[in-house]
């Protein structure tokens, strides 16, 4: 290895709590010495919970063994493969997640037939059986299974040594999302089969986690709205299940609505107006629910909920009467589990009249390769490279090493300024300026260079739908909306080029990237 890769993954290890470090080696280990049988028998004969209500799942089984996933279609022809990996690891995922049981149309015999064929299979199952898949699964299968009102010894067993693997297996490596989803289902385990251990963990992983990640504004602490959706959507299913069960007797309940206002807030603030929500982060179509049904969802509920000031997110959201301007002017986070960020600080989204106009590239894939590289790095972003090189070090799919931190953050009711020190490296800051007014204005100096010339490049791409683009001297003029782009400055060059849109899992579409070099300030007005 050489030195340039150990530096990297010095940078990257050391943001580590060793509770990820300890259960790392642990696991490692007590795995590949240590083999355990899971024999134990469930206390209750017939376990069920009564369940209504909630969110049903995107459609994905099509019958007759075809499955679609992250918009790839699979037929299986002979015996349903269930580690099926022609795909990528996260399509083998969705396929073990077991969501289409509880899709809008779906017969429940041929479903009950695919529980069946999987319990039968146990024995060679490989990424269905790890620690986030199980539990996933978990939640899927006892909701399908009481709603249909359906007794089985074979798949309850097989369930609840599932639920046993699961436990012993908690996904302290990894932390964030993933342990939440084990306290989750979890919880659903308790209710199911009444057992006391399963409660116990599940009350101590939710206090705990939830406490730690979900913000003060309400929201999720690895900054992906679209994660924050799905995350929302678990509360209120345990919200929905605690409500629904007389088993337990507790304030767990409480705590659960307290976040869960908190995170409906905090959606509600991002949430554009024509429903869809910024593309920051990891973040892709169709996958989560949308905010509309968490907010439907939350009404059935009962659960009251208003918008909340964003702050601790480091998410602002400046609104007008035909435009509406999100920024990003956080830190990546948390910092020890940093896997779904990219390399952004600065960037924004504006929408106008309702419709996408300068947009974030979004999310294809979770495969480690080139095009997730490059859909995280910072010219794939609405803000400023310096010197041809990341804000932030991400690489290896879902690694950070260096990250851009905030400094001299302020702000007031029509504007918000902050700096970052991502390329210390070469002695340089940058600093953004949004000025909302009667247009924005966006105002970037480079800050440390002296008489360096060092080249700075401002990106900016625009949706797909607009695609009537004309470059007149310092002027980008939008044909058919009534906008344009000017910039001044110490300016070298404005170009246009193609770039990839996302436009879900394994499908983009091509738009149109502005990209100003420029030296020390550019000033850009958008005019509106």
């Amino acid at each position: 290895m050489d030195r340039d890769k150990l530096k990297l993954l010095f940078h990257t290890i050391k943001f580590l709590k060793l509770r990820q470090i300890y259960y790392r080696l642990f696991y490692f280990l007590r795995n590949k010495f240590f083999k355990k049988n899971y024999v134990r028998i469930p206390n209750m004969e017939f376990p069920t919970i009564n369940w209504e209500g909630g969110i049903a799942h995107m459609s994905s089984y099509e019958k007759n063994k075809v499955f679609r996933f992250l918009n790839l279609v699979k037929s299986f022809e002979g015996a349903i493969d269930w580690n099926f990996r022609d795909y990528g690891k996260l399509w083998t995922y969705n396929l073990n997640y077991f969501d289409f049981l509880n899709q809008n149309q779906i017969d429940k015999n041929e479903a009950l037939s695919l529980i069946v064929n999987y319990v039968e299979h146990d024995n060679i199952l490989k990424d269905g059986i790890e620690s986030y898949p199980i539990s996933l699964r978990g939640i899927n299968w006892i909701k399908f299974l009481s709603i249909n009102k359906v007794q089985n010894s074979k798949i309850n067993l097989k369930l609840y040594h599932h639920y046993l693997r699961l436990k012993g297996n908690l996904e302290y490596d990894l932390l964030g999302n993933h342990l939440l989803e084990n306290g989750f289902s979890l919880l659903f385990g308790a209710y199911y089969f009444k057992d006391e251990k399963f409660y116990e963990i599940a009350h101590q992983i939710l206090t705990e986690e939830l406490e730690e990640q979900i913000l003060n504004d309400g929201a999720h602490f690895e900054l992906s709205p679209m994660y924050h959706q799905i995350l929302l959507h678990r509360v209120l299913d345990c919200i929905n299940l605690v409500k629904s069960n007389s088993w337990k007797q507790n304030k767990l309940d409480s705590f659960l609505i307290n976040k869960g206002t908190k995170m409906l807030g905090w959606l509600e603030a991002i949430t554009y107006r024509n429903g869809n929500i910024p593309m920051v982060n990891d973040c892709a179509y169709d996958i989560a629910p949308s905010s509309n049904q968490l907010f439907e969802y939350a009404n059935y509920l009962k659960i009251p909920f208003g918008k909340v000031v964003l702050k601790e997110s480091g998410y602002r959201k400046f609104l007008g009467k035909n435009y509406e301007l999100f920024v990003d002017v956080g830190n990546i986070g948390p910092d020890y589990q940093p896997g779904h960020a990219h390399s952004d600080t600065f960037s924004f989204e504006l929408y106008l009249n309702q419709q996408p106009l300068i947009v974030d590239v979004g999310t294809s894939t979770y495969e480690k390769n080139e095009k997730r590289q490059i859909e995280r790095q910072t010219s794939s972003h609405n803000t400023v490279m310096i010197d041809g090189g990341d804000q932030s070090q991400v690489w290896d799919g879902f690694r950070v090493a260096k990250r851009a931190k905030i400094t001299d953050l302020k702000e007031r009711m029509d504007a918000i300024s902050a700096a970052h020190d991502g390329y210390k490296s070469i002695g340089v800051r940058h600093e953004r300026h949004f000025y909302v007014k009667k247009n924005i204005i966006i105002n970037d100096k480079i800050l440390g260079a002296g008489n360096r010339k060092i080249e700075s490049q401002a990106f900016f791409h625009i949706h797909p739908s607009v695609n009537d683009l004309v470059v007149k001297n310092n002027r980008i003029v939008f044909g058919g909306i009534g906008t344009s782009l000017s910039f001044e400055g110490k300016i070298n060059n404005i170009r246009l080029s193609e770039y990839e849109y996302c436009i879900g899992f394994n499908r983009t579409t091509i738009g149109q990237k502005i990209c100003v070099t420029f030296s020390k300030e550019l000033t850009t007005t958008i005019m509106l």
